[in-house]
């Protein structure tokens, strides 16, 4: 079974910069996982996130993206179309994760990695809330991210409301 990582990354005290953490958010609370499933917050931690990722066959993120497409439009990135995420940009977050990962491959163990991505309505406003904008697509970025985990053979299962 591959060991499957799925990390929320950006700053949530920047409005849609934080969009990746809230989308791992609403995972957590609304799905379980299959054993080979992990989430996890990254927040801006960068490097420190080494470990985890050494861990994990495949690496999933969840991200702001820049891709000058409307404010809400789902991307998927892999190989050298990393970089339009926030996460693989010397942006706010403390590192460059396609440095962390290149340190990984070095230090023996680089997952597959993926990011799904939205490009953000507003990230430079100072505010603990995702815009309205952003908050309505979520729902659409987190269905990409459970269909990564699946391709991946991860399982979810939605947990009964009421």
């Amino acid at each position: 079974m591959k060991r499957i990582l799925v990390l929320g990354v950006g700053n949530i005290l920047f409005t849609d910069e934080g969009l990746g953490v809230r989308a791992v958010g609403m995972l957590e609370e609304t799905y379980d996982f299959s054993d080979n499933v992990t989430l996890m917050d990254g927040g801006t931690l960068g490097s420190r996130l080494m470990e985890p990722i050494m861990e994990s066959d495949v690496l999933i993120v969840a991200d702001a993206v820049l891709g000058n497409d409307p404010p809400g439009s789902l991307y998927r990135l892999v190989g050298d179309d990393l970089r339009k995420s926030l996460a693989f940009k010397n942006s706010m977050h403390q590192t460059d994760l396609v440095d962390t990962l290149i340190q990984c491959d070095i230090l023996g163990n680089r997952p597959d990695a993926v990011v799904i991505g939205m490009e953000p309505t507003d990230y430079h406003t100072m505010c603990v809330e995702v815009s309205d904008a952003t908050l309505e697509k979520l729902p659409a970025m987190v269905t990409a991210v459970l269909a990564e985990i699946e391709k991946a053979g991860g399982t979810c299962t939605a947990r009964k409301q009421g």
